[in-house]
């Protein structure tokens, strides 16, 4: 068997697993993360009206590259756009992502920002 796709069915047997336990709401939004091979994307979602409250990602940042640094720098930034808009806390949806690297570096950056998980 491809080795691609069984790396893909992974991936997604783990999204589904923790998207079945982490919901958005209005009072507790969800951050979710998404990770390309050179950028990092983060954004809020209020999963009940289905909007995206707050988003940020090493594009708009001009970010060099999707590395820890810049994942941390992407945190505070949304972090700072979150405390903008009035929200304090958030349920972590890591998307199918091992909680490790760009992503945990994301997550530091974001409670180092001042946002609660």
């Amino acid at each position: 068997m491809d080795t691609t796709k069984v790396k893909a069915k992974r991936k997604l047997r783990r999204k589904i697993r923790v998207r079945k336990h982490v919901l958005g709401s209005s009072e507790r939004p969800r951050l979710s993360v998404f990770r390309s091979l050179s950028h990092i994307y983060a954004q809020i979602i209020d999963d009940t009206t289905g909007k995206t409250l707050v988003s940020a990602s090493s594009v708009e940042a001009k970010a060099v590259g999707g590395n820890k640094a810049a994942a941390t720098e992407i945190g505070k930034r949304l972090a700072e756009k979150a405390k903008a808009a009035g929200i304090g806390k958030v349920a972590f949806d890591r998307n199918g992502f091992k909680y490790h690297g760009r992503v945990k570096a994301l997550a530091d950056g974001a409670r180092a920002g001042g946002l609660q998980f």
